[in-house]
């Protein structure tokens, strides 16, 4: 009871110590923040790379393709594991739009409804997300055409100052509007040499897709996949795809039904396809996680560097904590020495500042965790704020991929931040508690 009076008194008389509360309070703010948004860079990298080609994906080699793929699909889904899975035929190609707007895009060949079993593909589409029904890639009023979807990105250019697509204009504008990709294919000659070959796509935009991650709808291009297989390949009978993209059922182990559809991929490729034990040892089978994952472990590099610089600079709350109790301290000398003349022992002196120290670190880090809370999930409102009053844009889609910041407090991050501000104040209040248990109350009180 005696040390929370003497704590609550110091706090009342000496008003400085707020000046710690404050100091650890914004130093836990900050690396809360810090922490939350680079984990949730890294999450939502994650997410939408699993959104958009699904958990697991199969992959052929380069130059080859996978024949008979909806007998390997039903062969997947007939699985424990496998909930759904689609095909994708995929190259590279020139895009245009219209005069002078020509760019490379990335063209993929995939059944709509099957792709929006395995992914959130339905989510992206402008015109029919809300749309009952199954996925099309047919052209509003005009059924007999070849249509396809376009990112968002190739076809318009978001606002200077919002950083946003007026979507409804695009459809507008876009819906039904010819566009024509050119890409190439390497066929064989009789005499066995490689000829390549130009390759034209006409189509016609039948949707728009705006999946909010940049890299996606600035340079992807959707079309049957049967249309690309007969411009690529069309001496080539049957089913073609260069890749499977599988959704696995919820629950599922991904390391295990990886190593599972690698079992039924070789089966399938040695009696099906006939291919040589080679190309079957090199086919790609991983996670979407494990494709980013090279990517991914950079990010965390630099978050482990930035935390380690805003962890120094707050490590100055130790000094400042030190500071502050040392005044104290000695202003309060005489406290000390009647409280030591009246039986306290140095260990219940040095008590009362150290645990002062802890509240001070407790009550700032309380304060620091529930203001970097409210930083974090205000993130995206105090960006938009900051650009409404002084016209700077922080956060644009082209450079940062997403068209929103993530704004998910990483606990897992925020908790250990919180108990390393109460130890760093703690440690400040340290020494000068051990000065405080030291003190001699004959050489205080005689000048007393």
């Amino acid at each position: 009871m005696l040390k929370l009076f003497f704590w609550l008194r110091y706090l009342c008389r000496r008003r400085i110590v707020f000046l710690s509360v404050a100091a650890v309070a914004l130093s836990v703010s900050l690396l809360i923040v810090v922490a939350s948004l680079f984990t949730g860079f890294i999450r939502t990298f994650e997410e939408s790379a699993v959104q958009a080609i699904g958990d697991v994906i199969l992959a052929a080699p380069s130059g080859t393709r996978i024949d008979q793929y909806p007998a390997l699909i039903e062969q997947l889904e007939q699985t424990n594991i496998v909930e759904a899975a689609s095909a994708t035929l995929s190259c590279e190609g020139l895009l245009h739009v219209g005069k002078g707007n020509v760019r490379g895009v990335s063209v993929w060949g995939i059944e709509p409804d099957r792709r929006a079993k395995v992914t959130k593909f339905k989510d992206a589409l402008i015109r029919q997300r809300q749309m009952p029904g199954e996925l099309s890639f047919e052209v509003p009023g005009m059924p007999a055409e070849v249509g396809g979807f376009v990112g968002i990105g190739i076809v318009a250019d978001p606002n200077e100052v919002t950083d946003e697509y007026d979507q409804p204009a695009i459809l507008e504008k876009m819906i039904g509007q010819q566009v024509l990709v050119t890409t190439g294919t390497i066929s064989q000659t009789p005499e066995g040499q490689d000829n390549p070959k130009r390759v034209l796509v006409p189509f016609r935009i039948a949707d728009v897709v705006f999946t909010g991650v940049y890299q996606l709808d600035e340079g992807f291009v959707f079309v049957p996949i049967k249309t690309l297989q007969k411009a690529l390949h069309p001496d080539e009978k049957g089913d073609l795809a260069t890749s499977i993209n599988i959704k696995l059922r919820p629950g599922i182990d991904p390391e295990t039904a990886v190593a599972q559809i690698r079992g039924l991929w070789r089966d399938f490729a040695e009696e099906k396809l006939g291919w040589a034990p080679y190309l079957i040892a090199v086919t790609k089978i991983q996670t979407a996680r494990e494709m980013q994952h090279p990517y991914v472990a950079e990010i965390r590099k630099q978050m482990g560097v930035l935390m380690l610089i805003f962890g120094v600079i707050s490590f100055s709350v130790v000094v400042l904590v030190f500071c502050i109790f040392y005044m104290i301290v000695r202003l309060k000398r005489k406290d000390v020495a009647i409280m030591k003349s009246c039986g306290a022992s140095g260990f219940s002196v040095a008590w009362i500042f150290l645990g002062f120290g802890i509240s001070v670190g407790i009550m700032g880090a309380g304060v620091g965790a529930v203001l970097g809370y409210l930083i974090t999930v205000n993130i995206n409102t105090i960006e938009r704020w900051i650009r409404a009053t002084s016209g700077l844009k922080l956060w644009q889609s082209s450079v940062y991929m997403f068209d929103k910041i993530p704004n998910v407090v990483d606990w897992g991050s925020a908790l250990p931040i919180v108990a390393a501000a109460i130890a760093a104040a703690a440690l400040g209040a340290l020494m000068p508690a051990a000065l405080a248990a030291r003190t001699r109350p004959v050489e205080v009180l005689r000048y007393e």
